[in-house]
């Protein structure tokens, strides 16, 4: 019988008919209802940051749903593990002065939340015209109605129609496209926003003194900077937040994915004291808000989570595998099927050769690399994902490079890359 389950981002003329049912893990292992056992690569959809199976933050939910497993935020009401979460975050949080954090139920909401609130911000400072929001080719900003106009993947951008006026795309790599966007635009927009490293548009990082020319140009023309950490937060680059890694100092930071490790869907967005204090104070009601802001579940399990990575030293281990990921991604570069690849923190990327010629290329070398027990996912341009849990062994790792090679050479990659 064929399931109802519409799958995201998915063919379903595919794969309605084509199920890999997960039923458990444990640590950086997969296991499948047919007893299949998988190397997961990819820390699920780049979240699982303490690894599968963590009893600590298990028993944490459990917990806190025999005192309170819900109830909203809104107006007065709070629950402990929101308070407590955000304090947590405002501390860890890069941003200019003290933060306010405003929680979502993922990254695509914080995306949404953190645009309407550079729009809300120069509304009560007196420049209702400033609505327009720049983001960069490659940027993946979540799939609401923001994030989808922002996005700079035009697959994910295409096919729907105008949804967010006032939206700005520019090169990824090139300051001086910005300051040609700002010009074009002065005096009405409001945000630049950014992932310190491109995540789904094929782990691309910036290119040396991008950051501190873009962060200069936003000051000059006093826009607001949002940094999209939703991928790259929580440890990834050994460091709370890749924009410590890369001396960014934003007005906001979007974070969701490894706050919880997956084992919650939990989004926020930190605002730095320029914004925090103008809305706080003069702004008046904000009516925005979701039903799952500040859910007492998600936030003890955040809670938990943050104190695992902290008690386990996951973040210098993280800085001990980093350069492990970089020497088994260029090692793979010796590969004929092989066009390039990048790193970055504990982030990785493998261009196909011969993806632009045969779109489905990437899939079938995912699907070859399943089948020897790893999972993979394809990127935009034709790359493959590696985004691994903290917890991967170096052993395990070179499985990762080892178990690639072997899935070029199956589909057949080394000839198409001739």
């Amino acid at each position: 019988m064929m399931s109802a389950l519409w799958h995201p981002f998915a063919d379903m003329s595919v794969s309605a008919g084509e199920k890999v049912v997960l039923q458990r893990g444990e640590g950086c292992r997969i296991w499948d209802e047919a007893g299949n056992e998988y190397l997961d690569a990819t820390a699920g959809l780049w979240f699982c940051n303490v690894g599968y199976g963590r009893r600590d933050l298990i028993e944490q939910a459990a917990a806190q749903m025999g005192r309170l497993p819900a109830y909203s935020t809104f107006d007065v009401y709070a629950n402990r593990p929101a308070l407590e979460l955000a304090d947590r975050i405002a501390t860890l949080a890069p941003t200019a002065g003290p933060s306010g954090v405003f929680f979502t139920s993922g990254g695509s909401d914080g995306v949404d939340t953190a645009a309407k609130i550079a729009r809300r911000y120069w509304q009560v400072a007196g420049e209702p015209q400033r609505t327009v929001v720049i983001s960069r080719d490659g940027a993946y900003h979540g799939m609401n109605a923001y994030g989808t106009s922002l996005a700079g993947i035009s697959g994910n951008h295409d096919g729907w129609g105008p949804l967010v006026a006032d939206v700005v795309n520019v090169p990824a790599q090139d300051p001086a496209a910005l300051e040609r966007a700002l010009a074009e635009h002065a005096g009405r927009v409001a945000a630049f926003i950014g992932e310190p490293v491109i995540g789904a548009g094929g782990v691309r990082p910036p290119a040396p003194g991008y950051w501190e020319r873009v962060q200069e140009l936003c000051r000059r023309d006093d826009v607001l900077l949002i940094a999209d950490e939703v991928v790259s937060g929580f440890g990834r680059f050994g460091v709370w937040f890749a924009c410590e890694h890369y001396g960014i100092a934003p007005d906001m930071i979007v974070g969701a994915k490894g706050v919880t490790s997956g084992y919650q869907p939990l989004g926020f967005v930190a605002c730095g004291d320029r914004v925090r204090s103008l809305l706080w104070e003069q702004g008046g009601v904000f009516r925005h808000g979701y039903t799952y802001s500040g859910h007492p579940v998600a936030c003890a399990v955040g809670l938990a989570n943050l104190e695992l990575i902290e008690i386990e030293s996951l973040r210098p281990r993280v800085e001990a595998l980093t350069p492990v990921l970089s020497r088994v991604l260029t090692e793979l570069e010796r590969e004929p099927g092989v066009a390039g690849v990048r790193s970055a923190g504990l982030l990785g990327a493998v261009d196909l050769a011969g993806a632009e010629a045969d779109p489905g290329l990437p899939g079938r070398v995912v699907a070859a690399a399943r089948a020897r027990g790893l999972l993979i996912r394809a990127l935009a341009g034709g790359s493959l994902q590696i985004s691994p849990s903290f917890v991967i062994s170096e052993v395990e790792l070179e499985r990762i490079g080892e178990t690639i090679a072997a899935a070029l050479e199956a589909v057949g990659v080394a000839e198409v890359g001739r």
